[in-house]
């Protein structure tokens, strides 16, 4: 039998517990401890001493336990069985976990199923040496970071499903928010398995969620992110999903103008009410008078620039007597636009150059011709449809009341809505379509 002189370990600190290979033993054996181990005596499968960090030497005088347990009858130099393990008691940080398959739930707030990953990391350290070899490790030769994460994946998914469905339930969150609460559910998690992990002797130092995702290719997951950029494309606008589907019956009417006519006239808004309900049938109803104005049977209000019919008095929109204002405007003078000339603005033309007189409707002003605003009042003139020709019913409209089309384009890049129809994004330059 050869003599052991030296028993020391210098192994990879993946390594958490390492039993050294052989168990015949000699008195006057080193053994050798690092500052990060300990090193633990087995005899007849007992733990009889513990050596903590430094030089050993295995003598009978040194191991009380021991020497009340055999005899020696070769002079103190006689040899032994047992074993030497050696415990690794760095922190590990760098334990990676993860759902090997998407765990099932259902968002509380969309009431749809959706599969669930989720992954991080967690650190240990071993803290009782006897108790982890004894109730963990047993006969294995050595106990490393794979059989960690072995022996405790049904414990830490378990644990992230309950915490994760708990998050969902009791705070009524969607799982599109989770990430929102990353930090909490860490330590929610670190609290639950640590008693789990002290029963084996082992000190959980952190847990980690590092990110909760839901598969991009899913079904349910498309539908719901679908659903979500609708509504937020309609909040930025600024309508909802039955005006929607009103503006989208108008603008396939449009796109057949023999059958347009006769479905308005034959009183499409009512029978849209009807069927969609009262509120959706008054939007149409509403529509439908508006596109049963000329634009040769309106006027515009001097006092707030609205478009009201040619043989209504009041404006429906601000209550000014449009009579009233039209007489009291009528007296007085104008100054020409043109050569600066003043005259009586009861005359079509200006005497000194023939210019022809352009009463702002606001304030009688003369307008250069083609203006769109007056300088003297700031009154704007109302703006034509880009794609009718039609006089828009005021200058904050969204679509137009004559072919039902869009007046105004959402930018894809940064959000901003855009009235008319530019080419590029005024805001960050991007290209619209």
């Amino acid at each position: 039998m050869a003599i052991v002189d030296v028993v020391k370990y210098n192994g990879s600190p993946d390594v958490f517990a390492w039993k050294y290979p052989s168990e015949e033993l000699s008195t006057w054996t080193q053994l050798i401890v690092n500052e990060s181990q300990e090193a633990i005596l087995f005899k007849g499968g007992k733990a009889l001493d513990v050596f903590q960090s430094g030089r050993h030497t295995l003598e009978t005088a040194n191991i009380p336990i021991l020497n009340k347990m055999i005899n020696i009858p070769f002079g103190g130099r006689s040899p032994f069985t047992a074993e030497v393990w050696y415990i690794n008691k760095v922190n590990s940080l760098d334990i990676k976990w993860g759902t090997a398959s998407p765990i099932q739930l259902q968002d509380p707030k969309y009431l749809v199923f959706i599969p669930v990953r989720a992954f991080g990391q967690f650190g240990i350290r071993i803290e009782n040496s006897k108790q982890f070899l004894v109730k963990l490790v047993g006969t294995l030769p050595y106990f490393d970071k794979t059989h960690i994460l072995k022996y405790f994946r049904g414990l830490y998914l378990t644990k992230v499903k309950d915490a994760i469905s708990s998050y969902l339930v009791h705070k009524q969150i969607s799982i599109m928010e989770i990430n929102a609460y990353i930090e909490e559910l860490s330590d929610f998690l670190r609290e639950k398995m640590r008693p789990v992990l002290e029963e084996y002797g082992i000190k959980l130092v952190h847990f980690y969620v590092n990110d909760v995702s839901v598969p991009e290719d899913d079904a349910a997951v498309k539908k719901l992110k679908d659903a979500l950029a609708k509504k937020a494309e309609m909040n930025i606008i600024g309508y909802n999903y039955q005006q929607e589907r009103s503006f989208d019956t108008l603008e396939g009417a449009a796109k057949n103008p023999g059958a347009s006519g006769d479905l308005i006239g034959a009183g499409l808004g009512l029978g849209m009410g009807v069927a969609m309900g009262g509120a959706v049938g008054g939007q149409f109803g509403g529509i439908a008078k508006n596109l049963d104005i000329n634009a040769s049977d309106t006027k515009t209000c001097p006092s707030c620039g609205a478009v009201i019919p040619k043989n209504k008095r009041f404006c429906s929109d601000c209550g000014c007597d449009t009579e009233k204002e039209a007489a009291e405007k009528a007296k007085g003078s104008v100054t020409c636009s043109n050569c600066g000339f003043k005259y009586p603005n009861t005359v079509k033309f200006c005497p000194e150059c023939g210019d022809k007189y352009n009463p702002c409707p606001a304030c009688g002003a003369d307008l250069p011709a083609g203006a769109v605003k007056c300088e003297a009042c700031g009154y704007e003139a109302p703006k034509p449809c880009p794609f009718c020709g039609a006089v828009l019913p005021g200058k904050n409209a969204r679509f137009c009341s004559e072919c039902g089309k869009p007046l105004t384009k959402t930018c894809p890049s940064c959000g901003m809505s855009i009235p008319g129809t530019p080419n590029f994004c005024p805001e960050c330059g991007t290209k619209l379509e």
